[in-house]
């Protein structure tokens, strides 16, 4: 094998987090680009699995163009915030479960099959916790989740793919068949690393190779899936400073204005929410990631002084700990009848 240099895990980590191959081998096409054998890349992204650095090879679905999903945040006290962080992360709808530097400390996305399983979640929550979450549902994605840039300012990639694709809701199907289900399902656990992973994730799904091929490429151009590729933890990779920016902007400004962010250096995640009024009226929301938290604030000065952001009530929440992590769990098996 290869020996696993530096140089071969930035590549691994760096250049493949979109655009992966959709071809029945894949990490040969990959080997290929690296001059290296097939059985080094699945040997090498193995590693990097097991070292916590990537959560999975695969698909990440744009928000709303399968089942649904909320932001949601509690205000837990001190003395309790780990037992009730506890109870939020065991929930299998919950996929990200974060402290923050706030009174709503405890940060959470819930996915479910549909608004139905979604609203019976959050009560389970506040039933469990003796807390009530606000719900904040995404109203319009300016930067969600492309990619993370590790050392590289992809300015040129956002607006290629913001041309492509624009802030906009994806194009949801009409319905998903229960080999779509299947698929999905198989894919929330990330491409297997063996050397025709397409065909694996078929076999699970009742489908041809080629048909798996067809509907990803089918489901990219459409905008259900937003990319496909290595998933990083940017945690692991030393990008351990996450700041959550929020701002009360007027709704007639907003979308221009985050349409703005979304292009800037440094900014990882941009979109508009609903409010959850009295208790919360920011709308828009900013992620800003770096290896400490005097590059993040640093970055958000700069950003605030571009854009004259001071003229918008707002706060920063940066994130203390990470309770959970991990790809999104939709339970559209469950919801077809299928045991999930």
């Amino acid at each position: 094998m290869t020996p696993f240099t530096p140089a071969l895990e930035m590549r691994l980590l760096n250049d493949f987090q979109s655009g992966f191959p959709l071809v029945r081998a894949p990490y040969a096409a990959l080997a290929e680009a690296l001059q290296l054998g097939e059985a080094d890349v699945i040997a090498s992204l193995g590693q990097l699995v097991a070292a916590g650095k990537v959560s999975r090879v695969g698909a990440v679905f744009r928000p709303g163009a399968i089942g649904v999903s909320t932001l949601a945040a509690m205000a837990a006290p001190a003395d309790g915030l780990d037992r009730i962080a506890r109870i939020v992360s065991a929930r299998p709808e919950v996929n990200h479960n974060y402290e923050r530097e706030h009174r709503y400390n405890l940060w959470f996305v819930v996915t479910a099959a549909d608004a139905a399983a979604l609203a019976r979640t959050l009560a389970a929550i506040a039933r469990d916790a003796r807390l009530f979450p606000l719900s904040l549902p995404l109203v319009d994605d300016y930067w969600i989740d492309l990619s993370f840039d590790l050392g590289a300012d992809r300015a040129h990639d956002r607006i290629e793919v913001r041309r492509r694709i624009g802030a906009r809701p994806a194009e949801s199907p009409a319905s998903l068949s229960y080999a779509d289900r299947a698929l999905v399902s198989a894919l929330e656990h990330g491409l297997p690393l063996v050397p025709r992973p397409y065909a694996r994730l078929a076999q699970g799904a009742g489908m041809s190779e080629v048909s798996v091929l067809a509907r990803l490429a089918e489901w990219l151009n459409r905008g259900i899936i937003k990319r496909l590729g290595v998933v990083v933890r940017h945690r692991a990779l030393g990008y351990t400073a996450n700041a959550m920016c929020v701002w009360d902007v007027p709704d007639a400004d907003v979308t221009a204005l985050g349409e703005a962010l979304a292009l800037e250096a440094g900014v990882t995640l941009c979109y508009r929410r609903e409010r959850a009024l009295p208790q919360w009226p920011y709308n828009l929301f900013c992620m800003i990631h770096g290896r400490d938290r005097a590059t993040v604030t640093a970055r958000l000065a700069q950003l605030a002084q571009s854009h004259r952001l001071g003229r918008y009530a707002h706060a920063v929440l940066f994130s203390r700990q990470a309770f959970k992590q991990r790809g999104a769990r939709y339970g559209l098996m469950s919801a077809a009848g299928a045991v999930a």
